[in-house]
């Protein structure tokens, strides 16, 4: 209720004489939280209350401008105040990809989407944004066996088991590392994205790094929210790598080799998200994350079981379904 005051009053001060509302726009994993703000002659703004306890408004807005300048349509920022964690954004609307995406209107949407990454990519300058290095790869991934393992299955796992996990994550990041780097968003996936024109809007963007280049593609297909079949995913995943090339984007040159990338790029994502939404359930008190676990799961059983050199991997998936049944697995 503090922050709601704070916030009202911040916009009476901006916008004196003009009344408006204050109604939720959107909450995402942390602690950042959104308003949508209705001026009386219909106008809508959004407020991003980000308390500086816990967040840090600058990487938004840093990002916001390297968005802007490679013309990828993201919120305008119109005023801010760090000291109290908050941001005024222009309003790109209520319908999220994930609201609307289906096997009708998927290739549209996604045709957008492929293009404003591609721009993203190419607009990309060292120098600009911290880079998605071998320490932070490392400890994204430590966040399934504290989280997701021990915390969430309570399980504790044997030295064997530990040292299979050790040696299957130095193989992802040796993997990951060797890829040409871009711009990466770190979370460019249909519930970020708004239709809107120009389409796509671009949201949750202040994560952004410089990474490896496949991150965002498989972002995008292998999502946190929706699954969709290996075709489709390999078909589109075609779609992105063809305009990359003539681009002239760093992509491997043999769809293959780009491929093989894209999955094990994947697989970090995978066993992070698990580890996430469990610590999002556990420490953060936000359990509805935790029904999609079974689909991370399942993505990281697919591409364990098609490369030789993850299928100690997908043995320890298999231990630790035998120690607390499928039911484990589902909510």
């Amino acid at each position: 209720m503090e922050r709601l005051q704070l916030i009202d009053d911040w916009l009476s001060r901006l916008y004196p004489g003009q009344r408006h509302t204050l109604a939720p726009a959107s909450a995402d994993a942390s602690f950042r939280r959104y308003f949508r703000v209705r001026f009386d002659d219909g106008r809508t703004l959004i407020v991003m209350d980000a308390p500086p306890a816990h967040e840090d408004c600058r990487p938004f807005i840093h990002v916001a401008a390297l968005l802007k300048e490679a013309r990828i349509h993201a919120p305008e920022i119109l005023a801010q105040d760090l000291e109290r964690g908050l941001l005024l954004l222009s309003d790109l609307g209520t319908t999220t990809y994930l609201d609307v995406l289906d096997e009708g209107n998927a290739d549209e949407l996604f045709r957008d989407a492929i293009d404003a990454l591609v721009k993203w990519q190419l607009a990309t300058r060292p120098g600009e944004l911290p880079p998605y290095d071998e320490a932070l790869l490392r400890r994204e991934l430590a966040l399934f066996p504290d989280w997701y393992v021990a915390r969430h299955l309570d399980v504790t796992l044997t030295p064997q088991q530990q040292q299979t996990l050790a040696d299957t994550f130095s193989l992802i990041v040796r993997a990951n590392l060797a890829q040409p780097t871009v711009y990466v968003h770190r979370d460019y996936m249909p519930r970020n994205l708004m239709v809107s024109s120009p389409n796509p809007g671009v949201l949750d963007f202040q994560d952004a790094v410089i990474g490896p280049i496949t991150y965002d593609v498989v972002s995008l297909f292998r999502d946190a929210f929706v699954s969709w079949e290996e075709e489709r995913v390999l078909d589109w995943t075609v779609r992105y790598w063809e305009k990359a090339r003539r681009a002239r984007l760093p992509v491997a040159a043999d769809f293959a080799e780009f491929y093989r990338d894209f999955e094990w790029m994947g697989l970090q994502r995978h066993l992070k998200v698990l580890g996430i939404f469990a610590r999002i359930n556990y420490r953060d008190g936000k359990p509805r994350y935790l029904a999609d676990t079974p689909r991370f799961v399942a993505y990281v059983r697919a591409v364990a079981g098609r490369y030789g050199a993850l299928t100690p991997l997908l043995r320890l998936f298999d231990e630790l379904e035998n120690i607390r049944p499928q039911s484990a697995y589902t909510f």
